[in-house]
């Protein structure tokens, strides 16, 4: 299995080694993007399940990626000599083309193309025409391809064209790392790369003078690539560990997530099972996940989300009612829900390869990706 080190993609990616664990899956977890931080080496120390091969390619997002994406391809390759595994899970786009001997799986979580639709209203820059050619390679030579929302699938396919899809799987979060506290601190709670425009973090900034309560925020503000995002009003915690997150969650009676643009928000699920009620975009990956469960404001009216945070404020029993509905609809997104669509799809990749091999497949979930 690849993943970054750099956004929601681990956090994802360790839920999903965590939840296989009982189905005797062992996974060789390929790193990129930048090395691991002390505090991700210590949440790989607890899982049995998996062994870590890191390194500090450059992501294929990244600024001039293209000759760390080539010798990541060559590592990858080596990898899949020596580990034989029976699946690879692929959770980027570029290296679904390599001469694999193995089914393919990709999960598409996000993508640059349908990120300057929503975020810039428009398409990129001609300096990402071999971006747009290795995503659409990969994804069109990937054995299958899933996402953690229908929109994002349907993103990609907009984009990119027919390729291979299968149904989406949503992804899960543990119930026991977030606690659920019903007296709360006064105070408004967002999470997420601050640098990143799609979160929009900046309108936040522009009403927390505004508000009754106090923001903050949670999340990185240094770019990879460099640079920082400034915060002037609302209150930065900077990086949190996942402990020390999951703590402010329970404190926050409020959880806002203006996103323009969020295939799936891992911090909404993360924030609705600690009880905190929702304020979240109105953007179309967030009404399929928490349709009925959140108040929903435009990304582009400061004024619209600071009348519904100050409603929420001014109204605790509204609070409470949209807390309970957030919690009951995250328990829906559990790590073995989550675990049990991808031995599926892990099942039916092993039954594409030689008789003997998918009869062994079907036999035992021993799987090794």
């Amino acid at each position: 299995m690849t993943t970054d080190t750099v956004g929601g993609v681990w956090s994802y990616s360790l839920e999903l080694v965590r939840a296989l664990e009982s189905s005797g899956v062992r996974i060789l977890l390929a790193t990129m993007g930048k090395p691991l931080s002390q505090q991700q080496r210590s949440e790989v120390l607890w899982l049995d399940n998996v062994e870590i091969r890191e390194s500090e390619y450059k992501l294929e997002w990244m600024d001039d990626p293209w000759e760390d994406v080539d010798r990541a391809a060559d590592w990858l390759l080596e990898l899949e000599e020596i580990a034989k595994p029976d699946v690879i899970h692929l959770n980027g786009y570029t290296h679904g083309c390599l001469p694999w001997r193995t089914p393919t799986l990709m999960v598409g979580h996000s993508c640059v193309f349908s990120w300057f639709e929503a975020v810039k209203g428009k398409t990129p820059p001609a300096a990402w025409h071999r971006y747009y050619e290795g995503v659409r390679a990969g994804l069109f030579a990937a054995g299958r391809v899933t996402a953690p929302t229908l929109t994002m699938l349907q993103a990609l396919k907009k984009h990119y064209g027919d390729f291979n899809a299968t149904d989406p799987i949503y992804n899960g979060r543990r119930f026991d790392r977030f606690f659920y506290r019903h007296r709360k601190t006064p105070l408004i709670l967002t999470a997420g790369r601050v640098w990143d425009e799609a979160k929009n973090i900046a309108v936040l900034d522009e009403i927390a003078p505004r508000l009754s309560w106090p923001v903050y925020v949670a999340g990185e503000a240094r770019h990879p690539d460099g640079g920082t995002a400034e915060l002037v009003h609302a209150r930065p915690l900077g990086h949190l560990s996942p402990s020390k997150l999951a703590e402010w969650y329970s404190y926050a009676p409020i959880f806002v997530l203006p996103a323009r643009y969020e295939p799936f928000g891992l911090t909404a699920l993360e924030a609705a099972l600690s009880g905190c009620a929702l304020v979240l975009g109105n953007i179309p990956s967030l009404r399929e996940l928490w349709s009925g469960a959140a108040l929903f404001v435009s990304p582009d009216e400061p004024e619209r989300i600071q009348q519904a945070l100050e409603m929420l404020i001014q109204n605790p029993a509204l609070r409470r009612t949209l807390a309970k509905k957030a919690a009951k609809r995250a328990r829906s997104f559990t790590p073995d829900r989550m675990a049990r669509q991808y031995m599926k799809q892990y099942r039916e990749l092993c039954s594409t390869r030689s008789p003997d091999t998918a009869q062994s497949a079907s036999d035992n979930d021993n799987f090794n990706s």
